[in-house]
Parts: C-alpha cells; sequence; structure tokens
C-alpha cells in the first residue's frame, strides 16, 4: 500500500503526495489496493495457507513517513485486505515484511490481522524487547544480524549470534529462524555453515540469552 504507490508515482512525489495532494494518494493507494485484494483472494482460493505483505516503512533508527501518515493512508487498507483474506480463509495467516525501525505502528499491524513479522532486524529493533511487548501476538521471522554479523563476522560470531536469537525470542514458540533479511555476496560460505550448525546445535530451547 506504501510501496506500489511510489513505484508508479516516484518515492519524493508521492512522499509530498501524501501531504500536500492527499485526495491523489488516497486514490491511487485504493487502486493498488484493489488489486491486490483480487490478487490475494485469488490465492487464497488456490489453496494458500499465509500471504505476505511488503511494505518497506522504516529505516535504520526511525520511520520512513509517520506513525500518523501510516494510520491515514495504509493501517485503514490492510485492515479491509486482512479482513478480507481472512473471512475467505479463517484459519489463514499474514506476515508482514517491513524492514527497519517499526516499533510505533506494530501495535497498529496486530490490530489489522499480522501474525507473522518480518524481518525483525537486530540493529533497528531490539529483538528481546519485541518479544517481551508483542510474544503473545506476533511470530518474529528473522532477526539473526545479516548486516554485521553474518558477512563480517567469524562463525563463533554467528554462532553467538544464533543462540542469543533462539534464547530471546524462541520461547513460548512464535519464532521462524532466519537472517534477518537475504544473505548478501559478501557473506562468506564458513558462516553459512555456521548458521546451520548453530541453528541444529541449539534448537532445543530454553536458552538463557
Amino acid at each position: 500500500m506504501f510501496e506500489g504507490p511510489w513505484y508508479l508515482r516516484g518515492m519524493d512525489q508521492f512522499l509530498q503526495d501524501m501531504l500536500v495532494n492527499k485526495d491523489y494518494a488516497h486514490r491511487l493507494i485504493d487502486i493498488v489496493a484493489d488489486f491486490h485484494l483480487k490478487a490475494g483472494l485469488r490465492l487464497v482460493r488456490m489453496g494458500c495457507d499465509i500471504l505476505l505483505a511488503g511494505d518497506d516503512v522504516g529505516t535504520q533508527d526511525r520511520m520512513l513517513i509517520s506513525p500518523e501518515l501510516f494510520r491515514e493512508f495504509i493501517k485503514p487498507r490492510y485492515a479491509k485486505l486482512f479482513g478480507e483474506y481472512k473471512s475467505a480463509s479463517p484459519d489463514l495467516k499474514i506476515a508482514a515484511h517491513i524492514c527497519g525501525y517499526i516499533e510505533p505502528i506494530i501495535d497498529d499491524l496486530v490490530e489489522v490481522g499480522v501474525d507473522v513479522l518480518n524481518p525483525v532486524q537486530p540493529l533497528a529493533m531490539d529483538p528481546a524487547r519485541l518479544k517481551k511487548r508483542f510474544g503473545k501476538s506476533l511470530s518474529f521471522w528473522g532477526a539473526v544480524d545479516d548486516q554485521k554479523v553474518l558477512p563480517f563476522g567469524s562463525p563463533a560470531d554467528v554462532e553467538a549470534e544464533v543462540r542469543l536469537r533462539i534464547a530471546q525470542l524462541a520461547p513460548g514458540g512464535g519464532y521462524i529462524l532466519c537472517p534477518s533479511h537475504n544473505l548478501q555476496p559478501t557473506t562468506p560460505m564458513e558462516n553459512v555453515r555456521a548458521f546451520y550448525r548453530a541453528a541444529e546445535r541449539y534448537r532445543d530451547y530454553p536458552l538463557k540469552a
């Protein structure tokens, strides 16, 4: 609901639209939302049991747009789409891929029906804090740092990182162990192997962080 319009309009222009050309911005988002509604319902009818919505509204240390703009433009469309999807398939799960720091709107995501949060970047948000605040409402998918540890750390660093994230996020269930985003080409193969070895070694929890 955010990325689609700015792909069409250009980010600079669409950000301006959200402030000074609101009627146009609302209409454009509605057009994009209608496409995703039809596409999502078709996927549900085909038997999908989880749908992933992607909308990056966070940067490394703050939101790209204000929580107020998110609630004005994005949240109502999410509520409509996710409600329609779950009405068509009550057991359906909704995953939201939103990079960066988005803690101010996580409650909003829960309200509109998001079940799984991805990618949980630990250099942008504290995974332990998220688990404490939202662990009863959300599953977490990601959190193993791929900005510093996976590409530039040692295999021992990777093992420690995997152990830490399992200890923080796995207790009580609801954690999908995974790098916090796609592995980058700078990631050494020995670190990829270390990730898998650590995942196997520490898969049984609880662990102490």
